[in-house]
């Protein structure tokens, strides 16, 4: 099931005091990207709206209500806590949305980062191996 285009329309309503944000494909959803490559937030192909986090900021989106991505492989189920729901509260209120996209951009700035660095270890390795 791919993610309704009315659910995404919303989203980017949602966070447009971010800035620019980018689309791309992710598990069956769509990631929303910032700073080019921030994902800062995904929408599962169930139309639910995940916000990134990490130790730090899990707790907040708990006591807020929220509920952790999970998705089945294998029958078994797969819970994925570095991915929040949106606090309802924030569904349909803008200002309240951002201010959970911008706590969740520290965790996603750490996990852009973190992937930059590893794609500049494999293609220092790549040279390393064609020289």
């Amino acid at each position: 099931m791919a993610v309704s285009e009315e659910v995404l329309e919303h989203a980017l309503d949602l966070f447009r005091d971010l800035g620019r944000i980018g689309t791309g494909r992710m598990f069956s959803g769509v990631a929303l990207y910032v700073e080019e490559d921030v994902m800062f937030a995904m929408i599962s192909s169930s139309d639910v709206i995940y916000m990134k986090t990490d130790p730090q900021v899990q707790g907040q989106f708990e006591a807020a209500g929220s509920e952790p991505f999970w998705y089945t492989r294998g029958g078994d189920r797969k819970q994925v806590t570095s991915l929040m729901s949106l606090p309802d509260s924030a569904m349909d209120d803008p200002e309240d949305a951002v201010i959970w996209a911008r706590l969740s951009l520290g965790p996603a700035r750490a996990a852009a980062e973190k992937k930059r660095a590893e794609k500049a270890r494999k293609a220092a390795r790549k040279a390393r191996q064609a020289g």
